[in-house]
């Protein structure tokens, strides 16, 4: 069992990774990009980009975040001793589901029925960009925790 904690350890690092590093390209990419469009430009590239960029992120994000927790769950009952790194893992990635359901999804929904105006596009993609820096600083912690755990195999 401890084979497969590591194993899936390394795996759930991997995908923690890859989430993680599309997160911050996203931040430091599309980010400062969608603030310096004019609000007709914005919602017109939403409406093309916006499905696209869903159907990147939505199965990253259930894929780092199921093996983090599937991780968390063989390891804590196979007594490994990655297991509360790799519980720590688990729960920061379940939170960054969370925050989706909590802030985003609200929030995306707005950008693709183009429902604000200038003035309250300009104030919601501020706040976007701050729960983003703040998920992103949740998964760099995710990742950490998960680097972490593959330190502890049992040898």
């Amino acid at each position: 069992m401890n084979l497969l904690c590591d194993l899936l350890q390394f795996f759930s690092a991997g995908l923690l990774g890859l989430f993680v590093g599309a997160l911050l390209a996203e931040g430091a990419l599309f980010i400062p990009y969608w603030r310096a469009l004019p609000a007709k430009q914005f919602f017109a590239l939403h409406k093309v980009h916006g499905p696209r960029l869903y159907r990147f992120f939505a199965p990253l994000t259930v894929a780092a975040t199921m093996s983090a927790v599937v991780t968390a769950v063989a390891c804590a009952l196979a007594d490994h001793p990655g297991r509360w790194p790799a519980l720590a893992a688990g729960i920061l990635s379940a939170s960054m589901v969370g925050l989706y359901f909590l802030y985003f999804k609200r929030a995306n929904a707005s950008f693709a029925a183009a429902s604000l105006s200038a003035d309250e596009l300009s104030t919601e993609l501020n706040l976007w960009a701050e729960w983003h820096w703040a998920r992103v600083v949740i998964g760099v912690a995710a990742f950490v925790a998960a680097l972490l755990g593959l330190t502890m195999r049992q040898i």
